[in-house]
């Protein structure tokens, strides 16, 4: 299935996005919004050999859907000039514009929104700025107070060295510590690897702002204050997304329309975990809900 580049702008930063379209009227348009250490075409539109349905974007796009993803600023083809480190504030701005450009090349009425780990955050923190864009928001491996976090307390322990940089390095023995630092074998090395092809292709060094964000200054995200539709997804074993900081953070929610689920077998990074096609079903799920027909 092919795709198509388009480029956006955030005042004078250009922003990279991609589309995947459906061969019908879509049943929807998707968001995806990719995390702290790697660009978006790598988590959304993986191909891996003997590993079927690697890309969600296909996977979604085969089922009716129009979708898109975008790379933050820092990242993968979008702008890297300016000397800031990307917080998640500013990838909440990336959203905005983005969102923007993708509501009107696509005519669509809303947005379906799914982020993971800081892509949640930016998610969440870009649906409560502009409810009026979001039909629906899905968030895996989202982080709330970081209460609970085994990860964030042992990354908290660089915390000087990331506020003393806009950029860290990236390299192959990271990525594959994603997926060895909560639960070792939920991943398979085949995957990890082209992962890591992948992500090291478009960047050999990310921004930091998210990662000082997520270790000093949550929360970012007032849940009384995100009112549309939402879905909270936690991997079973997810060092980053403590399960009763979420409990928390959901029962604060204020649409009835509200979901939280629990992904047996999966740690950190849901679509490159050996039971991917499980969080696909699940977000298929709720982005295809029939709206409710009654209210009280």
């Amino acid at each position: 299935m092919q795709g198509t580049e388009h480029w956006t702008t955030k005042r004078d930063v250009r922003l990279f996005l991609w589309r995947k379209p459906p061969a019908a009227r879509p049943a929807g348009t998707i968001l995806f919004v990719h995390g702290s250490s790697m660009a978006s075409q790598p988590t959304f539109d993986l191909r891996v050999p003997g590993r079927p349905q690697s890309s969600v974007m296909e996977w979604f796009a085969v089922r009716g859907f129009d979708t898109w993803c975008m790379d933050n600023e820092g990242y993968g083809r979008s702008d890297k000039s300016r000397p800031i480190n990307c917080d998640i504030a500013n990838g909440a701005d990336d959203l905005a514009a983005g969102s923007e450009y993708v509501l009107r090349s696509s005519g669509a009425g809303k947005l379906l929104v799914y982020g993971i780990s800081s892509g949640a955050l930016k998610a969440a923190l870009f649906a409560q700025r502009h409810p009026q864009r979001v039909a629906r928001l899905a968030l895996d491996a989202f982080v709330w107070t970081g209460e609970g976090s085994p990860t964030l307390a042992e990354r908290r322990k660089k915390l000087p060295e990331f506020q003393s940089t806009h950029r860290r390095p990236i390299d192959r023995a990271f990525v594959r510590s994603i997926f060895s630092r909560d639960h070792p074998g939920t991943a398979d090395a085949a995957t990890v690897e082209a992962f890591a092809d992948a992500i090291l292709a478009l960047d050999d060094s990310v921004p930091t702002g998210t990662y000082v964000d997520m270790c000093s200054r949550l929360p970012l995200v007032d849940p009384a204050k995100l009112t549309v539709p939402t879905i909270v997804m936690r991997g079973e074993y997810d060092g980053i997304a403590g399960f009763d900081d979420l409990v928390e953070f959901f029962k604060r929610l204020p649409n009835p329309d509200k979901q939280f689920a629990i992904m047996p077998g999966i740690s950190h990074a849901s679509f490159q975990q050996k039971n991917y096609l499980s969080a696909y079903h699940l977000l298929h799920a709720f982005f295809s809900q029939p709206e409710p027909v009654y209210r009280g």
